[in-house]
């Protein structure tokens, strides 16, 4: 869908990547005569998702960022990003792009709070269900931003029509306290008697109380999130909950791709449209899922010898020879394999351009949040509650099991969840949770830094192998690759995303401040977030 030609005047300077226009120019750079400039509001909040989706869910954003941080994927070409050599373009782009859909977002509030627009509107779904579903989004939206490079514009963001041009960079603690306020008066401010949309809202389908569920279970993640650093994470969670969170697979938030037209996923376009066979599995996240235990570096497995039923449903196997015989099976690529070795290291490894796992099809449905992902956050809630983290199990299985087709018996069902649950703790939790979380990375890199597990995934200096065989598959050769990152990240994961070099030219003094409150006073990946508190690489702070 065409943006509005006053789309970018709700953004500040800096993330327009224009130097020489003031805001009040942008009406006319901007004027599309092809376009109106009255869009209905259901026809912006559908444009609105699929932009916060395409662009935060795309073979850049997640393909080359989030999904390698939380080590889901690993590239089998370039793997430089693996190793946390950032394009500086992509970092000025998504910052630009994700404003942007806040932005988009905001517009819908707008026309349904102006007294001038509100009443057109109301055609579309009651105003203030239209206002709850667009903030709902705009803090999960903003979520995002703040996880992603920490400390960023947020107060003043929605003021650039009132003549602030330069927004000043808000504290992550400021960040977190005004998301869960907006969440919490768009929850209460729906009418579940009204639609929230008559039409356009794909992720819903203009379902006003399904959003009441959504918000709520996203006002519990961002408690989660505070879990070590603020003790009033615990009536966050009671009061989403006494309000109202997903009950069932049937309430995940979830944006429904079509395969007509261009209005497929961005994980097919990114592959098949572009032609790019740039991605695979890791070699951490299979073992995870094979219950195998990484002895290279001393690791131990919490179900060592428990295979996971969700491999075959997160990836396709690979075919290849050992020793003459044709086998077929479940291997991981060696994240932060340098790009000169990948040619032999993704050898056995599955070809996804070829062998199309269910998040590479055109109509992907792609969830933001899941129903699992609530029982997990309710177990800690609970104190590790057993019921709720096998709950959370079973729904994660059958969510995915549904969305891949691939069917998984009620007896193995339980001799799975039977087998992860003879110790249930922050460890169990914790990986549980990273397991159902494959493809939401950066909800999953968030985790990592918050808890420090899996313990299983890779850090710097540490060791990984791999084979080369002939065409035969006889083995000449096992390889060792040690993690080596391209940036200084302190022998640790990578913190955070460095503030992007446009903001620097653009919006100068307040990047400036924001930068001098890091550590070192530096531009840098090793700055930790507000809400990580770990002390040292395998360090799991409990709750307050």
């Amino acid at each position: 869908m065409t943006m509005i030609k006053k789309i970018y005047k709700y953004l500040f300077c800096g993330a327009l990547g224009l130097s020489v226009v003031g805001c009040a120019d942008l009406d006319s750079l901007n004027s599309d005569p092809n376009n109106p400039e009255n869009v209905p509001s259901n026809m912006l909040m559908s444009g609105a998702e699929k932009w916060a989706v395409d662009n935060v869910y795309d073979l850049w954003f997640s393909g080359r960022q989030c999904l390698l941080y939380a080590q889901y994927w690993a590239q089998r070409n370039y793997t430089e990003e693996d190793r946390y050599q950032i394009r500086e373009s992509t970092n000025n782009n998504y910052f630009n792009y994700l404003y942007m859909g806040i932005a988009n977002f905001q517009k819908v509030i707008d026309l349904n709070t102006d007294e001038a627009t509100a009443s057109t509107n109301s055609a579309y779904g009651a105003n203030v269900n239209q206002i709850a579903a667009a903030k709902i989004m705009k803090v999960w939206l903003m979520n995002v931003i703040t996880d992603t490079w920490g400390n960023v514009p947020y107060s003043e963001i929605s003021q650039l029509e009132d003549g602030v041009l330069y927004c000043k960079y808000d504290s992550q603690k400021d960040i977190y306290d005004g998301m869960i306020a907006e969440l919490t008066e768009a929850v209460n401010m729906i009418d579940e008697s009204e639609p929230a949309f008559t039409s356009g809202d794909v992720i819903y389908g203009g379902d006003a109380s399904k959003w009441k569920k959504f918000g709520n279970s996203l006002k519990c993640r961002l408690a989660i999130h505070l879990s070590k650093v603020d003790s009033n994470w615990k009536t966050y969670i009671q009061e989403a909950l006494a309000s109202g969170v997903f009950e069932s697979n049937e309430d995940v938030a979830a944006f429904k791709y079509v395969s007509s037209g261009s209005d497929y996923s961005q994980f097919y376009s990114g592959t098949y449209v572009d032609g790019r066979n740039d991605f695979t599995i890791t070699e951490q996240f299979v073992n995870i899922l094979k219950g195998e235990a990484d002895v290279i570096n001393g690791k131990s497995h919490p179900w060592e010898g428990t295979w996971d039923p969700r491999l075959e449903m997160y990836t396709t196997s690979a075919t290849y020879k050992i020793d003459g015989e044709t086998v077929t099976g479940y291997n991981g690529f060696p994240y932060g394999t340098p790009s000169s070795e990948s040619t032999a290291a993704r050898a056995n490894t599955p070809n996804w351009y070829n062998n199309t796992p269910m998040f590479l099809e055109p109509d992907f449905a792609m969830p933001l949040m899941t129903y699992a992902e609530v029982k997990f956050i309710e177990s800690e809630y609970n104190g590790f509650d057993v019921a709720d983290y096998q709950e959370g199990i079973r729904a994660s299985i059958e969510y995915w099991s549904a969305q891949s087709g691939i069917e998984v018996a009620s007896s193995d069902l339980d001799a799975y969840v039977a087998a992860v649950s003879s110790n249930v703790d922050a460890e169990a939790v914790a990986v549980q949770k990273y397991i159902d979380l494959f493809l939401n990375g950066t909800e999953a890199w968030t985790e990592i830094r918050r808890t420090g597990y899996p313990e299983q995934l890779i850090r710097p200096g540490e060791k990984e192998t791999y084979e080369v065989r002939d065409s035969e598959g006889k083995l000449l050769d096992t390889k060792e690759v040690i993690f080596t990152p391209l940036s200084e990240v302190k022998n640790d994961i990578i913190a955070r995303v460095k503030y992007p070099t446009n903001e620097s030219t653009l919006n100068g003094k307040n990047w400036t401040e924001a930068v001098s409150k890091l550590e070192d006073g530096t531009n840098n990946y090793y700055s930790k977030m507000y809400w990580d508190v770990r002390t040292s690489v395998y360090d799991h702070p409990v709750n307050k």
